[in-house]
């Protein structure tokens, strides 16, 4: 199946942002200024996975402001990430629910002073996280931010659910991780971006209408399965199950291959919902027709940045190809508070 991949995507065009370069140099320097990435070993993985690379490809129409914020979300959200899927941090139930207890807080206290996290030090992804938001809320209405901050905290509920299943050995069923995986790899967040960049805000009668939330489903479908599909090997080796092609495989008693061939074929159906859906929504609300084209630009952006960048990126080789060292070389535990 190695042209089946080409094929679903090859109706959605590639695109680049024009500020990739100055994306790269900015995010460079805001997480040096940062000290999130010190290890050596962590800088050379950092680096490999050009995260302003793949900022560029799925907003790909964003101004320079918006390129560099956008770099330093997908910096800070693949970091976060790492912590908790390949470290022993995503197996520390109570530091887990404390650190996003605080990132929570964090988000909040712009419209709720009294939730802000309390005194005392916080971990650096908390702090980076200041910085992040700041600059994010720009422009932003109360309403959006309450949408944002409710899908990171679907985020890392999720999370917390994923490192419950991996304290109990406990493997999900594909529904279960179906309906989590588009909270755990934050894609709804990443949606929500769409409209930071494009400088809009979708109307609450379209946000909440069904068709609209079908589109945006699949539209993270596909993104997320495409994800699993490439970063299989890199999971397994670290001994991760939460990946939909493991749990195909392991559900349905299918060869590895035929759970991949199984995975893109439910890609492939998604890929098509989503243009059924998108179509019904333009003609639901032609009232919104500018807003709904741009975020629809953006949702095409994300399936097709995402395929680019996933079969490419050094992330989901299998780290015992990649390097002989224990995930803990290249973990930053000061981002989760830990020494």
């Amino acid at each position: 199946m190695e042209d089946v991949p080409e094929r679903i995507f090859s109706i959605f065009e590639p695109q680049t942002n024009p500020y990739i370069e100055s994306a790269r140099a900015h995010l460079d320097d805001w997480v040096a200024e940062l000290r999130l990435v010190r290890k050596k070993a962590s800088e050379q993985r950092f680096a490999r996975a050009d995260f302003a690379g793949f900022a560029s490809i799925t907003y790909p129409s964003a101004d320079e402001a918006g390129a560099h914020l956008i770099s330093d979300w997908f910096a800070w959200l693949f970091l976060v990430d790492d912590e908790l899927d390949d470290g022993v941090f995503g197996r520390d139930l109570e530091r887990v629910e404390r650190v996003m207890g605080d990132i929570i807080a964090t988000l909040r206290a712009t419209d709720e002073p009294a939730a802000g996290p309390g005194e005392g030090p916080r971990a650096g992804a908390v702090e980076a996280l200041a910085d992040l938001w700041r600059r994010t809320i720009v422009g932003t209405s109360p309403s959006w931010r309450r949408r944002f901050v409710q899908h990171v905290f679907e985020c890392f509920a999720a999370a917390s659910w994923e490192a419950k299943n991996r304290v109990e050995g406990r493997i999900p069923t594909e529904r279960e991780y179906i309906d989590k995986r588009r909270h755990t790899g934050a894609i709804y967040v990443c949606m929500d971006l769409i409209e930071v960049v494009e400088e809009l805000e979708l109307a609450s009668e379209v946000c909440e209408s069904k068709v609209f939330q079908e589109a945006l489903d699949a539209a993270c479908n596909v993104v997320c399965w495409t994800n699993d599909v490439y970063s299989l090997d890199k999971e397994r080796g670290l001994g991760e199950y939460h990946n939909l092609v493991y749990l195909v495989e392991h559900a349905r008693g299918l060869s590895t291959r035929e759970a991949d061939d199984a995975v893109w074929s439910a890609i492939a159906a998604e890929v098509r919902s989503y243009l059924e859906r998108e179509q019904e929504l333009f003609a639901a609300f032609p009232e919104h027709g500018a807003a709904l084209s741009a975020y629809a630009a953006g949702m095409r952006s994300w399936m097709r940045g995402n395929y680019d960048w996933s079969r490419k990126t050094y992330r989901y080789r299998d780290p015992r190809e990649e390097r002989p060292e224990q995930p803990a070389v290249y973990l930053e535990p000061t981002l989760t508070g830990g020494a």
